[in-house]
């Protein structure tokens, strides 16, 4: 049983705490206002990247969906045909779905896709007011086009076949293809 001195004395010396730190520096970021940046390695949010002529990476062999642990990943394939290719094998990812309610951001679906489509940001800012929001759909997760990049649907400008393309010989036909294509 504490002594009535004990009693007394306890929640004095822990004001004293409080009051000793009061009066200190603060050391907490200004979080919204100074962005620290983040560690080149860090897992932030997902991205499908693109071949140089802008044709999509992923295949939708849907192995990032098996990988995920956390059951966030949905993936639809569908076969590419000769009038509408999306990707330079013989499927793409018709529908692409990352939740980030689910998400943890561990990284084994990156681990698990054979032609690196999918990569993860420094971006960590996903946090939202509407649940809706953080299910991000394939346009939300492409990468944006760069120049020189043609948006798909269209027939593969780099390379004879997608062996090409999967090794990154584009030596077949180069930057040629587009200046005999015109």
């Amino acid at each position: 049983m504490p002594t009535l001195k004990e009693q007394l004395w306890d929640p004095v010396a822990g004001f004293g705490v409080t009051f000793r730190t009061m009066f200190k520096k603060v050391v907490t970021e200004q979080y919204p206002f100074e962005k620290v940046p983040t560690a080149p390695r860090f897992h932030g949010r997902h991205q499908l990247n693109r071949w140089p002529d802008g044709l999509e990476k992923c295949i939708g062999c849907e192995l990032c969906a098996w990988a995920c642990p956390a059951d966030a990943i949905y993936v639809e394939g569908a076969s590419n045909t000769q009038d509408e290719r999306f990707s330079p094998g013989e499927r793409y990812g018709r529908v692409y779905q990352i939740n980030y309610l689910r998400c943890i951001l561990c990284g084994l679906c990156i681990e698990a896709c054979p032609t690196r489509a999918l990569t993860m940001t420094n971006e960590y800012e996903l946090a939202d007011n509407n649940r809706a929001d953080l299910v991000y759909e394939k346009s939300d997760l492409l990468a944006p086009l760069l120049p020189g990049m043609e948006q798909p649907p269209h027939p593969m400008l780099l390379g004879d076949d997608e062996v090409d393309y999967y090794r990154g010989d584009f030596s077949a036909r180069g930057g040629s293809s587009r200046e005999s294509e015109d």
